[in-house]
């Protein structure tokens, strides 16, 4: 369950930009580890209200925490383009979140983390330090990619909801529930600090008619009766065309034919299954054929017999 900000800093929802403000200062005032050293606790306590000030001191991360479109952690709440991930759905903000800059009053006026502890500590504080100076939130994403993107490889372009858009390269074999860091792409940094990362949790969705199981590439792939009895090129789909597949004559449904390197990212085979079909529309001739042929009482081996 995502952490408040309104909490750690002990105010109500409804606080104002000046009550946000006072909270913090009254914290970082009992919590810098210069002046709790060694305090393992307190100092991790400083960084979360540090955390929370960033979030609430912005109207406009502040405002979509309030509507529910980000967590605490600026990670997006509404979906992107997929299934949710563990209660949030990644759409955008890269630049939301607690560690999406330096914070801003009503009406825009910015606060400089270095100026409130100088006001606390005395001038030269603060802004010089590794405390004020803070890595910006990594922020997470989920995001759908098409079968054959996930075995090929692509490159896709998202947008985000500040109006910034990300190439993202998708890399030839990836699997669901692989993640791609980004560098530098996520929230801001404070006072200077480096950005985070953009984590982008990948879900692969299913295809009409290829499965993939490890490297290979399996398929059904439906013949007609002359073409199992007598044999035959037909056409067979792969993930990267077209190709020429050699029906042998006398292939029943369920005979299993491989094509080497046609599998994931071409280390793996692909794997295809005649499946033997009749005229959806009977065919007379077919039954006069059959109720004449030598063979029509054979009967094929079957489970238990």
């Amino acid at each position: 369950m995502s952490w408040d900000p309104y909490a750690t800093l002990g105010v109500s929802r409804s606080a104002t930009a000046d009550e946000i403000r006072r909270a913090y200062r009254a914290l970082a005032k009992e919590l810098h580890p210069d002046v709790r050293p060694g305090d393992k606790a307190a100092e991790d306590r400083f960084k979360k209200a540090t955390a929370a000030f960033n979030m609430l001191s912005d109207p406009t991360t502040k405002a979509r925490f309030d509507r529910g479109e980000i967590d605490a952690d600026g990670n997006e709440r509404m979906a992107f383009n997929a299934r949710p991930r563990q209660g949030a759905r990644a759409h955008a903000g890269a630049g939301a979140g607690p560690g999406a800059g330096p914070g801003a009053g009503a009406g825009g006026d910015a606060f400089d983390l270095g100026d409130i502890f100088s006001d606390l500590f005395g001038p030269g504080f603060g802004s010089s330090r590794g405390y004020s100076r803070m890595r910006g939130r990594d922020i997470r994403f989920t995001l759908e990619v098409d079968f054959l993107d996930a075995i090929n490889g692509a490159r896709k372009r998202i947008s985000l909801a500040e109006g910034r858009t990300l190439d993202v390269a998708i890399p030839a074999g990836v699997e669901s529930g692989q993640v791609l860091r980004l560098k530098n792409q996520g929230g801001a940094g404070v006072q200077g600090g480096p950005a985070g990362d953009a984590l982008v949790e990948l879900s692969v969705k299913p295809h009409a008619f290829f499965r993939r199981e490890g490297q290979d590439v399996h398929m059904d792939l439906n013949i007609s009766l002359t073409e199992a009895v007598e044999g035959g090129k037909v056409q067979a789909p792969t993930p990267t065309g077209n190709v020429t597949l050699t029906v042998p004559a006398g292939s029943n449904t369920g005979k299993t034919l491989r094509l080497k390197g046609k599998g994931v990212a071409g280390q793996g085979d692909q794997f295809v299954r005649l499946q033997v079909v009749l005229p959806e529309i009977p065919d007379e001739d077919l039954k006069k054929f059959v109720k004449k042929w030598p063979r029509r009482d054979y009967t094929p081996p079957r489970p238990g017999g």
